[in-house]
């Protein structure tokens, strides 16, 4: 039997050290040549290193958190006294260290190849070709990965290892496996996700959906909602919402269908007279509906409380069953996530639904001048059983043509698209 010290060989560009985080073998545990050896952390990464031989483990460089010099002997084996490949039984000192690997050896090898290519018939009788040594596994994984073998560096003699593949990976982002795979989960549908995916289907299944989509000029309402909040006081910061439900409300008035219930069974549909209004809102527990009752009542800040005081009810579990029914209308917005367009689906019994997206800059001309404006698309899907694809596309034209004037919102008699 002989002793076998194996050194810790280079692990990066530049790396003097690193410390031991994991041992996966122990003194007196036998260990298979590829086995997992111990994990060593470096200021980039973590990297397994493989046991270079077959043996019994004598000792250990050191314990969990210790930090192990580059070159220093990280464990000895006990090994047979003869092996084919002429590990066994040589001092560590004069076999062949990693001495670049992963991107140091790639580098090196394509110098090589450069300065091959400038002498291309000498580097042709002088290079001859050469199989890479590996185990059947080891190529397996470098196929699966697509490395090639030619490009890894090598620990020790000629064969590659698994450890190896791993320290290759380390400093070649571009063969990193993309994503971790996770455990499946088997979540139960039940409680609200359970209602709203009964309510969802139910809509979908029972409602003829349309979806229509403008796009608006948001620039001045944007200034004025700016001014207004540098003036607001002790009142609730205004965002775009309570403006967007106040041309809701005034355009309604002209559009009554849009502000409707359709009773299936009965083949009725109901237009309401009073706007309670339905407002989207994300919680841990799912999507709620809670109604501002009246809104065509309230006043800007009446609104903006409103809102706040709800949306704070429904992610605190608080919400009542009354304010999560009787909506007649609704609108749903993912705020900065609302994207370009989107297509929601109708909280049944409603014929409608608005959806207000991002507000992006763009280039635009404006009296034949280019200038920088403030865009959102709104979208709207409707119940094509109730709604007509032009009273839904003059309801949004009414609702644009409010918010590009704002002034008009606070004008207290009824507007017409003319």
């Amino acid at each position: 039997m002989t002793d076998y010290l194996f050194k810790l060989p280079d692990i990066g560009e530049g790396i003097a050290e690193a410390e031991i985080v994991a041992w996966h073998v122990s003194v007196g545990e036998m260990v298979e040549e590829d086995a997992p050896l111990a994990d060593l952390m470096t200021d980039k990464a973590t990297v397994e290193i493989s046991a270079p031989v077959s043996g019994r483990i004598l000792k250990t460089a050191g314990k969990v958190g210790d930090q192990v010099a580059i070159g220093s002997v990280l464990a000895v084996f006990e090994v047979e006294d003869v092996r084919q490949d002429g590990l066994a039984g040589e001092p560590t000192e004069s076999r062949e260290q990693l001495s670049a690997i992963a991107t140091s050896s790639v580098a090196d090898q394509r110098s090589e190849q450069v300065a091959a290519d400038s002498h291309p018939d000498v580097a042709t009788a002088a290079m001859p070709l050469r199989r890479v040594s590996a185990s059947p596994a080891v190529r397996r994984r470098a196929r699966d990965l697509g490395i090639d073998l030619s490009e890894v560096g090598r620990r020790g003699g000629e064969r590659i290892r698994h450890g190896d593949l791993d320290a290759f990976l380390t400093y070649n982002s571009q063969y990193r496996p993309s994503g971790r795979r996770r455990a499946d989960e088997q979540i139960q549908v039940v409680g609200l996700r359970r209602r709203i995916a009964e309510n969802m289907a139910a809509s979908k299944r029972h409602i003829p959906h349309f979806s229509y989509v403008e796009e608006i000029d948001v620039t001045k309402l944007e200034a004025m909602r700016e001014d207004i909040n540098a003036n607001r006081g002790g009142r609730p910061k205004l965002t775009m919402l309570p403006l967007l439900i106040i041309a809701v409300c005034k355009a309604v008035a002209q559009f009554p269908t849009m502000n409707a219930r359709y009773d299936d069974e009965a083949g009725v549909v109901i237009r309401s007279g009073a706007v309670h209004l339905g407002v989207a809102t994300q919680t841990d527990a799912g999507l709620m509906v809670p109604v501002i009752r009246d809104a065509q009542d309230c006043n800007l800040w009446q609104l903006a409380t409103e809102i706040r005081r709800l949306a704070d009810a429904a992610r605190s579990g608080k919400v009542t069953s009354a304010e999560l029914s009787g909506s007649t209308l609704t609108i749903t917005s993912l705020g900065p996530l609302g994207g370009i367009c989107t297509t929601p689906v109708i909280n049944r019994p409603e014929v409608a639904i608005i959806g207000p997206n991002r507000i992006v800059e763009r280039p635009t001309i404006r009296n034949g001048q280019l200038e920088v404006a403030k865009l959102m698309n709104l979208s709207i899907s409707c119940d094509h059983r109730v709604v007509d694809g032009w009273d839904a596309a003059s309801f949004v034209q009414m609702i644009k043509k409010l918010i590009e004037a704002p002034a008009m919102l606070f004008v207290p008699n009824e507007l017409s698209l003319d």
